[in-house]
C-alpha cells in the first residue's frame, strides 16, 4: 500500500488498493464500451450490446477481483513472468467457470472460445497498462517527488521559527533558549530520509513539540481515541504543516486566543484525523493556506493512491481539516 508497491515497473499492482480496483473496473467498462461502438453507433441497439456484455464481462470481472485480492501476496512473491502466467490461468478458469455457470442458470449462448478470447484481449491491457503506469510511477521517480513536496515544507517552518524565537528572545530569553532546544530536536526530524511512512506516535510527537513553540495565545485541545494506534504508518509531517497553517492563519489574525482542536480515530481499517481551528471569512491570511494542503494530498496520494483523503470544511467561525488514510502498520 506504500509507493514501492504501487508504483513499481515489472511487478503487478496491488489487487487490494482501492485505487488500483477502481482503474481496473473504469478500463474494463471502457473496452465493452469500444466493442460495443464497433457492432453499431445506434443509440438503441448500442444500449442493448452494451448491457449484454456488461451482463456477461462484470461477473467475471468481480470473481475475478475477489480472487486475485485474496492471493495478492502470493502472486508478489513470485517472479514477474511467473505471476503473468498464473495470472493468465487465474482469469481463463474464472471466465470458464462463469460460462458453465451462466450457461446452466441463465441458458447463455456463445462459444466458450469467445470468452477466452475476450479474457485474454482484457487481461493483456491490463498488464500493458499497468506496467507503464509502473514505470511512469516508478519508486525513484515517485521518492524524487516526494523529496521535492518535504523541501517545499522546511523553508517554510524555518521561517516562522525564526520569527517565533526572535520574539521570544524580546520576552522571555530563558523560554527562547528552551525553544531552541525543541526547534533543533524538530530539525533532525525534518532533515531526515522523509521518503517513508512513519509511526503517527512519531507525529504526534513531532506536533505537541511545535505546539510547544506556539503556546502563548493558543490553547490546544487531544481528542484521542482510546484505541487508537500509534503504529499506524502515515506520510511524514502530516500533523505538523497542519498545525502551522491552524497557527498561521486562524491564531495570529486573532486578537484574544483561540483553541485548536486535534481528534484521532480509528474506524477498522480506517485512521481519521480532524483538525478544526478559529476561521474569520475576512482574513486575508488564507491565502497561503491552500500550498500546505495540497502538499499534504499529493503525498497522501503517492503513498496510499484513492485510499486516502483530505477535505476541508470552512463554517462561521471554525475552519475544519478532515484526513481519512488506510491503517497500515510494519506487519501489513
Amino acid at each position: 500500500m506504500s509507493i514501492n508497491q504501487n508504483a513499481n515497473a515489472g511487478a503487478l499492482p496491488n489487487f487490494r488498493n482501492l485505487g488500483i480496483l477502481l482503474r481496473i473496473l473504469v478500463i474494463v467498462d471502457g473496452i465493452c464500451l469500444a466493442a460495443a461502438l464497433l457492432e453499431t453507433s445506434e443509440p438503441l441497439p448500442l444500449m442493448e450490446v452494451l448491457v449484454d456484455m456488461s451482463s456477461q464481462a462484470q461477473p467475471i470481472l468481480l470473481l475475478s477481483l475477489l480472487v486475485l485480492a485474496a492471493g495478492n501476496n502470493l502472486l508478489h512473491r513470485l517472479s514477474y513472468q511467473v505471476a503473468i502466467a498464473v495470472l493468465l490461468a487465474i482469469e481463463l478458469a474464472v471466465a470458464t467457470a462463469m460460462y458453465f455457470l451462466g450457461h446452466q442458470l441463465f441458458h447463455t449462448v456463445g462459444a466458450l472460445e469467445r470468452y477466452w478470447l475476450f479474457t485474454l484481449l482484457v487481461t493483456g491491457v491490463l498488464v500493458g497498462y499497468f506496467d507503464l503506469r509502473g514505470r511512469a510511477l516508478s519508486p525513484a521517480l515517485t521518492e524524487a517527488r516526494l523529496q521535492a513536496l518535504q523541501a517545499r515544507i522546511r523553508p517554510h517552518f524555518l521561517f516562522n521559527s525564526i520569527n517565533a524565537v526572535l520574539s521570544l528572545m524580546r520576552q522571555d530569553p530563558r523560554r527562547a533558549e528552551q525553544v531552541i532546544e525543541d526547534l533543533a530536536e524538530m530539525f533532525r526530524v525534518l532533515m531526515a530520509d522523509n521518503r517513508q511512512l512513519t509511526p503517527f506516535a512519531q507525529e504526534i510527537e513531532l506536533a505537541k513539540q511545535y505546539l510547544n513553540i506556539e503556546h502563548l495565545r493558543l490553547g490546544v485541545e487531544w481528542d484521542v481515541a482510546a484505541d487508537f494506534p500509534g503504529d499506524a504508518l502515515v506520510p511524514p509531517l502530516v500533523l505538523q504543516p497542519l498545525l502551522e497553517n491552524a497557527v498561521y492563519h486562524g491564531i495570529e489574525p486573532r486578537a484574544e486566543p483561540g483553541l485548536i482542536t486535534i481528534r484521532l480515530r480509528r474506524d477498522g481499517n480506517i485512521v481519521e484525523v480532524m483538525l478544526r481551528n478559529p476561521y474569520r471569512a475576512d482574513n486575508d491570511h488564507h491565502a497561503g493556506n491552500h500550498m500546505a494542503l495540497a502538499n499534504i494530498r499529493e503525498r497522501l496520494a503517492l503513498h496510499f493512491d484513492a485510499e486516502a483523503s483530505i477535505k476541508t470544511v470552512a463554517g462561521k467561525d471554525t475552519y475544519e481539516v478532515h484526513i481519512v488514510m488506510p491503517y497500515v502498520t510494519g506487519r501489513a
